[in-house]
């Protein structure tokens, strides 16, 4: 987040802190209707999934007392502690996630596999974070390993990248869980209408929730922000009535004792019980992904004040209701509730679950969007949805597969006791590779003792494996979905990533000699016309080999001809005046240059009309600095004067029009990675000059086939 405008040197701290509190206060209402829908709305079907199964023989008092000791300290341990204490402390320039963790581990360490990487891109401002990589190289030998053997950087990728695929999933998931809950679990809607009119009902619901992505997170976001507000203040109340009318006893249960008693009674079955134990901190995980959104004290505070304190209070109140109606386990939430407010309750709770999933909606966007930045991702349309809050973005065709995929599982799935075991696999599973990039993090970031970095992975790793362990035995009862979904999303990052970096590799070993082009002379042995000619290229040194197809099938050539590498690189933001890095590719007759264009993971690359004129004046402020002449050399000055003629006859975009085929002596597999699925999806993606915002008035394509 952008600092506020206005303060300036003559603030005093007072005024300063008060400014700042204020924001973080305004931030922390927004972060209810963005964040903490979906972790709000868990009540509604931890208890009945974690008592449904092999725990129904378990319907006892001593049980409800060591489930909700169970996610009393689960609540504590991993959203509190883990993720708001310590998790939150790891952000990259303020953004959070899974990647913004590998960008942080990626420039402290030599880990990264973006193939077009340059040691100019580490003088970056974004790019320092704490004490320096060269102090940190020297003293760790697990760094130097994990440098050293490409095989390990890559599995750390796939790491990520699966984390990425579970979060998708996530996605699909939570859609799917929160609306058949919200329905099917409330006895007195089911008596008014059929089981099929519910399930039309939360289709059209679920219809309209995506159909609603394009007016952008911060619209809805602020209108739902007072609905979770009052679901909270619901179930807060609810909560403590429950606990006061019930049984106050059930205070003594925050005892971890209850805990040992719960397994000494279960055994096996309370271990399998904990896949629906889970569920209550489900959505954690979005309160880290979202920090670019907000600031870390806003969502602390959020969740510190008023999340805890009313998840508490409402797992307590049901915990207590449910010690005293052992029959009620089915519809725990809802038939905790008092008749006079089972309605109003019922539309809020509906509510607030379409909020929840918007957030974990938004998260899927944005690690799309991050995806595609790494290169594992094809091309897709990003739209920006706010002038305001920078990272806030819309993608079209990932919002309609997430519909059509969150409507197959919610018309296929009739059980939502299966929908649950899905949701809590692939909840539990982005939890643990947090854990893991986390203690990397500690080590190599933080440059922390290598014991303390275990002990953080050996403790929660003990927390979140027992309940990923309990989550993997419901596998055939729904857990393969999310997993499915994964290797889905896995092959198609997969096979776009081999086949990028192929075709890279290509242009890289296949350049076009310096000799031969410095051999056709300033003219190219082609007529020079006005003009500025941006020729792309993914290469960010030497003359791709694309440049002798436009030489010998084009009849002539711009005067001014610049070579455009488009590349990421592993920070959130680049700042503009950063974005732009000229050279020069041959000597200063030839009006040949290169402009490298860098983005971070989070930028967006505006359709605003203005690339031209950015770049043609990063050009001119190159050919001044290059010179070092206040008194303007006569060449020099010829040379601008020869950029700004070629501005004003036109600008022309210049590409090639590839196509990516295996060799004939290429091994099965891959010619079925290349030529069937690299291809399928290069067809079926937006095309580099729609994703590049290239006019296509303004656009000349070249073909030219790469055997790979």
């Amino acid at each position: 987040m952008e600092p506020e405008s206005g303060i300036g040197s003559s603030t005093s701290p007072c005024q300063f802190s008060l400014v700042t509190l204020s924001r973080n206060l305004l931030l922390a209402y927004q972060s209810f209707g963005v964040v903490y829908g979906d972790l709000s709305t868990s009540p509604l079907y931890v208890y009945s999934s974690a008592f449904s199964g092999k725990l129904r023989n378990h319907h006892n008092q001593e049980a409800v007392y060591g489930a909700f000791s169970l996610i009393f300290w689960t609540l504590t341990f991993v959203p509190l502690i883990k993720y708001v204490i310590i998790v939150m402390s790891a952000d990259d320039s303020g953004e959070g996630g899974t990647f913004a963790l590998y960008s942080l581990l990626c420039r402290h360490a030599k880990l990264s596999l973006l193939p077009n990487q340059q040691a100019a891109d580490e003088e970056l401002s974004s790019y320092r974070y704490g004490p320096s990589s060269a102090q940190a190289a020297s003293s760790s030998a697990l760094r130097r390993f994990l440098e050293k053997h490409k095989r390990l950087r890559t599995a750390l990728l796939l790491v990520v990248l699966f984390g990425a695929c579970m979060l998708i999933g996530d996605g699909v998931l939570t859609s799917a869980i929160s609306g058949k809950f919200s329905f099917f679990s409330a006895e007195p809607l089911c008596v008014l209408i059929t089981t099929s009119e519910l399930l039309l009902l939360a289709c059209i619901i679920l219809v309209g929730l995506f159909a609603l992505q394009h007016c952008g997170t911060h619209r809805v976001a602020f209108m739902f922000a007072p609905i979770v507000i009052i679901w909270l203040l619901f179930i807060f109340s609810i909560g403590l009535y429950n606990i006061i009318y019930w049984n106050p006893k059930i205070v003594y249960a925050l005892s971890p004792h209850y805990i040992v008693k719960f397994f000494r009674e279960t055994g096996k079955d309370g271990w399998l019980s904990l896949g629906g134990i889970l569920l209550s901190i489900t959505g954690t995980e979005a309160m880290f992904a979202d920090l670019g959104h907000f600031t870390a004290l806003s969502i602390r505070l959020a969740f510190v004040f008023v999340i805890y304190p009313c998840l508490v209070v409402q797992y307590m109140g049901q915990a207590a209701f449910l010690s005293m109606n052992l029959d009620s386990f089915s519809n725990s939430f809802y038939a905790s509730i008092p008749e006079p407010f089972f309605w109003p309750v019922f539309v809020v709770a509906t509510l607030a679950a379409i909020v929840g999933s918007q957030a974990v909606i938004t998260a899927t966007f944005s690690i799309v969007k991050q995806c595609h930045a790494l290169g594992c991702f094809p091309r897709v349309k990003v739209v920006h949805t706010s002038k305001h809050i920078y990272g806030q973005i819309y993608i079209p065709e990932i919002n309609w597969i997430l519909m059509v995929l969150t409507l197959a599982v919610t018309i296929g799935f009739q059980d939502t006791t299966l929908i649950g075991n899905a949701y809590g696999l692939a909840c539990m599973t982005v939890m643990f590779i947090t854990t893991f990039l986390m203690g990397l993090v500690i080590v190599f970031v933080w440059q922390r003792n290598f014991f303390l970095a275990t002990f953080f992975l050996l403790f929660f790793w003990l927390i979140e494996g027992t309940y990923l362990s309990a989550a993997l035995m419901k596998v055939p009862q729904g857990g393969w979905l999310p997993l499915a979904l994964s290797v889905i999303f896995m092959l198609i990052m997969y096979i776009w990533h081999y086949g990028t970096r192929r075709k890279y590799n290509y242009d890289l070993h296949n350049k076009v000699s310096l000799k031969w082009v410095l051999g056709l002379g300033p003219s190219l042995g082609i007529v020079r016309v006005p003009g500025i000619g941006l020729i792309y290229s993914e290469l960010t040194t030497g003359v791709p080999s694309i440049f002798s197809h436009f030489v010998t099938n084009l009849p002539a050539f711009h005067k001014v001809l610049v070579f455009v590498c488009v590349k990421s690189v592993p920070v959130p933001y680049v700042s503009p005046d950063e974005r732009f890095l000229i050279g020069r590719v041959c000597p200063r007759p030839y009006r040949m240059y290169r402009c490298i264009v860098r983005y971070g993971y989070k930028d967006i690359q505006r359709d605003d009309g203005d690339f031209e004129n950015l770049l043609v004046q990063s050009v001119a402020e190159f050919i001044q600095m290059e010179a070092a002449n206040p008194r303007m050399d006569p060449v020099v000055r010829e040379e601008l004067m020869d950029l700004i003629r070629a501005k004003e006859a036109g600008v022309a975009y210049i590409m090639g029009h590839s196509y990516v085929k295996a060799r004939r002596n290429s091994s099965f597999i891959k010619k079925l990675a290349i030529d069937i699925g690299y291809s399928f999806l290069r067809k079926n993606c937006r095309g580099p000059s729609v994703a590049l915002n290239i006019p296509h008035i303004s656009l000349i394509e070249v073909g030219m086939i790469y055997y790979v």
